[in-house]
């Protein structure tokens, strides 16, 4: 990832003024982190995508413990696959209208927000569907604990930058960057021992 990641924009007066004008250090951190998102979408040994079919597994997993709205599902799954597999609001709510148009599950409206719950006859796939690990599952076995550990460390050291960046001083922000160069020197250290 060396030169990957924008450089050189904590200097200038105060520490605000960033190369190229406008952006600024917080907007250059953004960037950072989402080029830091993308390395770990595309890394080697699978996609963090899942099939539709392991959504609607999930989705009947996940009511069998308890009513749940859409948003709780997504980051549920997210939290049980130790952030490598967090599905998009696009393939969880198709698939709750889906299982709600099959009479697997109803949706019930509590404080703006419909809550899904199974129907007898979704227990009854939920059933079936236990026989077999959960869809999230696969990532603790596929990838292993370590694989998802690294993307979520650097995505909050990232968000920890960006904090500073928007709001600490200067000399606080010139700190950080220190801190952060000394920290990249370290990891590409480790890469070079035996």
């Amino acid at each position: 990832m060396n030169g990957s990641f924008p450089t050189g924009g904590f200097s200038g007066a105060a520490g605000f003024g960033g190369p190229g004008g406008s952006g600024g250090p917080a907007s250059m951190i953004f960037e950072a982190m989402d080029q830091l998102r993308k390395s770990f979408e595309q890394r080697p040994g699978g996609s963090s995508r899942m099939a539709r079919g392991d959504v609607r597994v999930a989705v009947i997993t996940l009511l069998t413990e308890e009513p749940m709205h859409g948003y709780q599902i997504i980051n549920e799954i997210a939290e049980r696959s130790g952030g490598a597999w967090k599905p998009s609001a696009g393939s969880v709510y198709p698939t709750l209208q889906l299982l709600a148009d099959e009479g697997l599950i109803t949706a019930e409206e509590q404080n703006g927000r419909k809550t899904y719950s199974l129907t007898g006859t979704g227990r009854e796939e939920a059933e079936i569907a236990a026989e077999k690990p959960a869809p999230w599952e696969a990532f603790s076995s596929r990838d292993g604990a370590h694989i998802t550990a690294l993307p979520k460390a650097g995505m909050d050291l990232a968000g920890a930058a960006a904090q500073v960046a928007r709001t600490g001083s200067p000399e606080q922000v010139q700190e950080a960057v220190t801190v952060l160069e000394e920290a990249r020197r370290r990891l590409y250290a480790i890469l070079a021992q035996d």
